[in-house]
């Protein structure tokens, strides 16, 4: 995957995030809900931070790379 790629890709999960993060409140989580979105917007994170960094080239190398 391209980098030009991958930073389409972490800015639409930083997006995610964003949107996510809109519907918290400022306080501790208290409903399972409020958990469940919470964990929504750390895994929407994650991956944007996996997609823009691209660690070891996971993103880069792709699935079927050593099939060649």
């Amino acid at each position: 995957m391209e980098f030009r790629q991958r930073l389409v890709v972490g800015a639409l999960w930083i997006a995610v995030a964003a949107v996510m993060a809109s519907t918290l409140e400022s306080a501790v989580p208290s409903s399972a809900d409020a958990a469940a979105r919470l964990f929504v917007v750390i895994v929407a994170l994650f991956l944007a931070g996996v997609y823009l960094l691209d660690p070891k080239n996971v993103i880069s190398r792709g699935p079927f790379s050593g099939d060649e």
